[in-house]
C-alpha cells in the first residue's frame, strides 16, 4: 500500500534454551540424591542440564514463526497475528480519530460508541512521529493529549472533550487539555518531512560548487561504530566454554571419588549450578554485546546491527531516503526480542512520507551521527530544541531588605561587605569578621560570588549582575580592603598572560631569553650581540614552561567515602564467597567441611581487607585546573592528562545498557576519556566552575541569563 506503517516487531522463532531454570533446578537437586550406580548419578545430572537446548534445537522450536506486529493502513488499525491472519482489527470507516496521552504513552482509538484504548507505544512497535504522519495522510484526525489514557475513559470528561464549533464563544477546554507543545513539535517535524519530500533530487546543482563538493564527497565513506564490547564476544563465548568443562570435569571427578557423603553431593550440585549459570549468562551477554556498524556514503547507507548476520545488513539507497529522523525512538530487545525504548534511533522516511527502513543507532554518538548524514548530503530531522535550562541563581538566598532597597547595590565599605541604596548609603553591613572568604567564579558565563565563612561553609552565592557590581570592582576593592579573595580565572589569566609575554623574548633556546641593558636609543641598540663575544651588560635569565594540567594550582578529587566503603565490602564479600566455595569443594580432602572453613573464612577476610588497602594506598585521583584535567595516583603516577584546549565538557553520559559513567568529551562531542572512579560530583561541578572548564555535554541547552535586577 501506498500509505502502510508496520509496527517493529523481532524476527521469527531463535534457538535458545526452553525452561532452562526449571531444568537447572531438577539438576541440582538430582545431584543432591544418592544415586546408585554413580555413572547413573552423573549422567542424569549431565541429560537434565542438556534437556533445555535440545528441546530449543528441536525443528518445531526452530521453525521460524514472525511474531504478531501492528500495521496501519487504508484498511485500519490491525494487529497480524502468525499466518497473517488479523487477531485485533479497528477498520478505517469506524475510526473517528487517534489520541496519543501523553502520561502514559498509550494510543486511543475514537469511533462511534466511545473511544478504546488500544496499546501503549512503545509495546506496539510504532512510533509517535510515523503514527501522526501516516494517520494524517490516510485522513485520520491525530492528536497528542495531556493525560492518561484511563481518563479518557470518564464519561464526565464528554464535554471537556469536545471540539469547538467555529461559531462557539467560548473554546472547549477542561482537566484534558492537549499538549499543545508536543502536538506542535510533530507538526513541526511532519512539515520538515513535507519539505524534504518535495524538494527536487537536483537541488543542491544550485549550491556553490564548494558547498556542493564538502557535503556530497563521491567515492568517500564514512563509519560510525559502537564502542567494542567489554569483554570482548570471543572471551565470553571462551568464559562460557571454560565455566561448562571445568563444571563437567569437577562432577566427573566426584563421581569417580565416590558420592557416599553429602558434602560431596552439595559441591555436586554447586558445580551444576555454576556451569549452568555460566553458560546461560554468556549465552545473554552475547546478545546484549551486539555493535551497531554505519557506513554512510552519499550513495547508499549501511547499518548491520547483529554480528555474524550479514544477511540482516539494511541497505537504503540515498535515492529512496528523503529524510532520516534521528532521535529517541525503539529497538528490540535482543533477549526478549520485544520492541524497548532508545536513547537514539533513525527512522528513514521516502518521498511519500513513507517510513523505508528503522535504522538502530543506539550505542552511537547522536551529534557524530546527525552531522556524519548531513556531510553526506542526507537531509536530516531531529526533535525540536528543548526549552532553555533555568539555572537556580540562589535568589532566595538574598536577605529581603536587598529588594526592598530601590536601586541597591553591593559594596565594600568599612573593611568589609555592605548594601548600598541609591544615594550611596549603606544600609546593611557584613563585618569582616564573618567573612572567611570571597570566591569569584564564572557560571554559565555569567560572573557569580561565593562568601564563606569562618569555618569554611558556603552561606551565599549569587550572581554579580543582581547585586549590581563588576568582577573587576569586587575584586580590587576587597583587596584593597585586605579581605580574603580568590579569584583563579583572573589569576590564571595573568598567568597565561606572563608566559605568552615572555615567550616572545626567547630566541633559540626555549626556555632562556636575553635582554640587553642599553637604551633602546643609539646606533648600538640595532646591532645584534655576536655570539662569540657575549656583552657583560646582557641579563640572561630562565622562563618556566607554562603549567600542565598535572602541575598547574587546582583541586585534587578523590573517590566518595560512601563508594569507598562499599567496595571494600565487596571485597570482602567476594573473598568470603571464595573461601565458602573452596570449603565445599576442598573439605572432603582437608578434614571436612567444618574444620576447612574454620581457617579458610579468616584468611579470606584477611585477603579481602589487605588486598583491598593495597590497591586503596595508591588508587586514582582526578585533578582539576585551569590547565585541564588529569588523573594522578597517590604515588604520583599520571595515568592521562588532557589540555584546556582539548576539553569540550565534563559530566555524567547516561549511555544505554550502561551504569551512569563520568566522562570527558572533546568540543566537537567525542568521548575522550572515562573517569572509573566516582567523585564527589558536587564538588566536581564547582571545580570546573571555579577554574573555567564547561560543566556537560558539549553544545548543551543554552542557559538562560540570569535577571538583570531583583
Amino acid at each position: 500500500m501506498e500509505h502502510e506503517l508496520v509496527g517493529l516487531a523481532g524476527p521469527g522463532g531463535r534457538w535458545r534454551p526452553v525452561a532452562a531454570g526449571p531444568f537447572a533446578l531438577l539438576a541440582v537437586a538430582l545431584a543432591l540424591l544418592p544415586i546408585r550406580p554413580v555413572w547413573l548419578w552423573a549422567g542424569l545430572i549431565g541429560a537434565v542440564a542438556a534437556i533445555p537446548w535440545l528441546l530449543g534445537a528441536a525443528p518445531e522450536a526452530r521453525r521460524r514463526r514472525p511474531r504478531p506486529y501492528w500495521r496501519l493502513s487504508a484498511e485500519g488499525l490491525e494487529r497480524i497475528g502468525p499466518g497473517g491472519l488479523s487477531m485485533d482489527s479497528y477498520e478505517r470507516s469506524r475510526i473517528d480519530g487517534l489520541a496519543i496521552t501523553t502520561g502514559d504513552g498509550v494510543l486511543t482509538v475514537f469511533h462511534r460508541f466511545g473511544r478504546t484504548a488500544v496499546g501503549g507505544m512503545t509495546g506496539m512497535g510504532l512510533e509517535p512521529l510515523a503514527v501522526f504522519v501516516t494517520a494524517r495522510r490516510l485522513g485520520i484526525p491525530m492528536h497528542v493529549l495531556d493525560g492518561e489514557a484511563t481518563d479518557l475513559l470518564d464519561p464526565a470528561l464528554d464535554e471537556a472533550l469536545r471540539v469547538p464549533a467555529p461559531d462557539d464563544d467560548v473554546p472547549g477546554g477542561g482537566p484534558l487539555p492537549r499538549d499543545h507543545a508536543a502536538e506542535k513539535r510533530l507538526l513541526d517535524q511532519e512539515a520538515a518531512l513535507l519539505a524534504a519530500a518535495h524538494e527536487p533530487p537536483s537541488s543542491t546543482s544550485n549550491k556553490s560548487p564548494d558547498k556542493v563538493g564538502t557535503r556530497r564527497e563521491q567515492g568517500k565513506e564514512q563509519r560510525l561504530d559502537t564502542p567494542e564490547p567489554l569483554p570482548s564476544r570471543r572471551r565470553v563465548v571462551l568464559l562460557g566454554v571454560l565455566t561448562a568443562l571445568l563444571g563437567t570435569v569437577m562432577i566427573v571427578r566426584i563421581a569417580v571419588d565416590g558420592t557416599g557423603e553429602f558434602g560431596a553431593r552439595l559441591a555436586a550440585g554447586c558445580w551444576a549450578l555454576a556451569a549452568i549459570t555460566g553458560v546461560l549468562a554468556a549465552r545473554r551477554r552475547l546478545l546484549r554485546a551486539a555493535q551497531v556498524r554505519w557506513t554512510i556514503t552519499a550513495e547508499r547507507l549501511l547499518v548491520r546491527a547483529r554480528p555474524g548476520r550479514r544477511r540482516e545488513v539494511q541497505d537504503l539507497r540515498a535515492g529512496d531516503v528523503a529524510a532520516v529522523v534521528v532521535g529517541p525512538g525503539l529497538r528490540l530487545d535482543p533477549v526478549s526480542g520485544e520492541p524497548r525504548r532508545a536513547d537514539l534511533a533513525a527512522l528513514a522516511f521516502g518521498h511519500r512520507l513513507e517510513l523505508v527502513a528503522r535504522l538502530p543507532a543506539h550505542g552511537l554518538d547522536g551529534f557524530q551521527l546527525a552531522h556524519a548524514l548531513d556531510d553526506h548530503g542526507y537531509r536530516v530531522i531531529t526533535p525540536g530544541a528543548r526549552a532553555p535550562r533555568r539555572p537556580q541563581y540562589g535568589l532566595e538566598g538574598l536577605p529581603e531588605i536587598f529588594a526592598q532597597v530601590p536601586g541597591g547595590r553591593l559594596v565594600v565599605a568599612e573593611g568589609g561587605l555592605g548594601w548600598a541604596d541609591a544615594a550611596g548609603d549603606v544600609v546593611l553591613k557584613m563585618p569582616e569578621d564573618r567573612i572567611g572568604g570571597i570566591e569569584l567564579l564564572t557560571i554559565a558565563g555569567h560572573a557569580w560570588v561565593r562568601l564563606y565563612d569562618t569555618e569554611g561553609d558556603e552561606f551565599f552565592a549569587a550572581p554579580l549582575s543582581a547585586l549590581r557590581i563588576s568582577r573587576t570592582d569586587l575584586r580590587d576593592a576587597a583587596r584593597r580592603a585586605g579581605l580574603p579573595v580568590n579569584d583563579a580565572e583572573y589569576d590564571a589569566y595573568l598567568s597565561a598572560a606572563f608566559h605568552s609575554a615572555v615567550s616572545t623574548l626567547t630566541d633559540s633556546e626555549p626556555a632562556t631569553a636575553s635582554v640587553s641593558s642599553q637604551g633602546a636609543a643609539g646606533p648600538e641598540a640595532s646591532v645584534p650581540p655576536q655570539p662569540d663575544r657575549p656583552d657583560e651588560h646582557d641579563v640572561t635569565f630562565s622562563v618556566a614552561a607554562p603549567p600542565g594540567p598535572v602541575t598547574a594550582p587546582g583541586t585534587l578529587l578523590d573517590a566518595t567515602r560512601r563508594s569507598r566503603v562499599g567496595t571494600y565490602g565487596m571485597s570482602v564479600l567476594l573473598c568470603q564467597a571464595v573461601a565458602l566455595l573452596g570449603a565445599v569443594w576442598l573439605g572432603p580432602e582437608l578434614g571436612g567441611f567444618n574444620a576447612t572453613a574454620s581457617w579458610s573464612v579468616p584468611a579470606g577476610l584477611v585477603i579481602g581487607l589487605v588486598g583491598y588497602w593495597l590497591y586503596d594506598r595508591n588508587r586514582s585521583q582526578l585533578r582539576v585546573s585551569s590547565a585541564g584535567l588529569a588523573v594522578v595516583t597517590r604515588r604520583g603516577k599520571v595515568e592521562w592528562d588532557l589540555g584546556r584546549d582539548r576539553v569540550g565538557g565534563v559530566g555524567i553520559d547516561e549511555a544505554t545498557e550502561r551504569m551512569p559513567r563520568l566522562v570527558v568529551w572533546s568540543p566537537a562531542g567525542r568521548v575522550l576519556r572515562q573517569v572509573t572512579f566516582p567523585p564527589d560530583l558536587d564538588e566536581l561541578r564547582r571545580a570546573c566552575e571555579r577554574y573555567g572548564l564547561p560543566w556537560g555535554p558539549p553544545d548543551a541547552d543554552r542557559p538562560a541569563p540570569p535577571p538583570p535586577e531583583l
